[in-house]
Formats: structure tokens, sequence, C-alpha cells
């Protein structure tokens, strides 16, 4: 699914596919034990980041000179590079889950409820300064994605 996310030329597309693998990673983690960052995934990026991208795609609404360009990206000399290193990954991650050895420092597991008050308390700062970023992005591409078109309209002449 994330090579399908990648390659997808319509972007409402790409992203469902991008949510499937948002939820195999999610997967990924709670196998490997990590119970509440898989849970953190699904919450996080499944729930409130990709509706997040869902309204900044439909809201700037990308036409077929945009998927010209995509289509331009897909050479085989821009995807190798990625493509082996997505290789060398999963070669990694099977070789974690099949050894099932002990991950260096798993001893010191923190409760879920621990990273929360830490977050809103200690790191309150940070989480606010992510969120000002985070919007001030979509702000900038929104602004950057604002194409004056000209009315075709024979009374209605000039831009819209």
């Amino acid at each position: 699914s994330t090579i399908l996310a990648v390659t997808r030329s319509n972007a409402v597309h790409s992203l469902l596919y991008l949510i499937v693998s948002f939820l195999a990673s999610a997967v990924v983690f709670f196998v490997l034990g990590a119970h509440f960052v898989a849970a953190l995934e699904v919450i996080v990026y499944l729930g409130a980041i990709m509706v997040l991208f869902v309204f900044v795609i439909m809201m700037l609404n990308v036409g077929s000179e945009t998927e010209n360009m995509q289509n331009r990206w897909l050479s085989i000399k821009t995807w190798s590079g990625p493509a082996i290193l997505a290789l060398v990954l999963f070669i990694e991650l099977a070789y974690v889950i099949l050894t099932k050895e002990s991950i260096p420092g798993s001893e010191n597991i923190v409760a879920p409820k621990a990273v929360g008050i830490s977050l809103f308390t200690q790191y309150l700062l940070g989480i606010e300064i992510a969120a000002v970023m985070l919007m001030s992005g979509i702000i900038g591409a929104y602004h950057l994605a604002q194409i004056k078109k000209k009315s075709k309209h024979r009374f209605l002449g000039g831009e819209e």
C-alpha cells in the first residue's frame, strides 16, 4: 500500500493507500508489543492527520496539471533509491520479528498515563509549537495553491 500511495496520480486514492499503510505499521507495533504506540498510531495518524490531509486535498482542488507533473516523477531513477532503502528496512524488520530477541532498552517501560502527563505539562510548549507549525503549513499550502483563473463567461469578463 505504501508503494501505491506514492505512485498514484489521484491524491485521494493515494491518501487512502497511505491510510492502509499507517494501519499496517500500527499492526507491526502491536505485534512487537508496543500496544500504546500502536494505539497512538491509529488515533493520531489515522484519526487526526489523515482527516486533515483529506480537508487540505479537497480545499486545494488539484487539477490535471498536477497529475501531469506527478507522472513525470514516476521514473525508475527517481524511485530506485527509496526502493532499496525500503527493502533494507523490510529485511531488518523481518529479522527483528523472526529472532524475537529482547529489544534493547525495553526494560524501562513507561506507562501511557506518564507519557500523557509529561506531554501536557513538561512538553506543552513543544506540542503547541508543533501545532502552530502544522497550521502555518496548511495556510501556506492554501495560499500557494491559489491560482487566478480567467472567466470564460461572456458576461463576466476578467477574473473570478
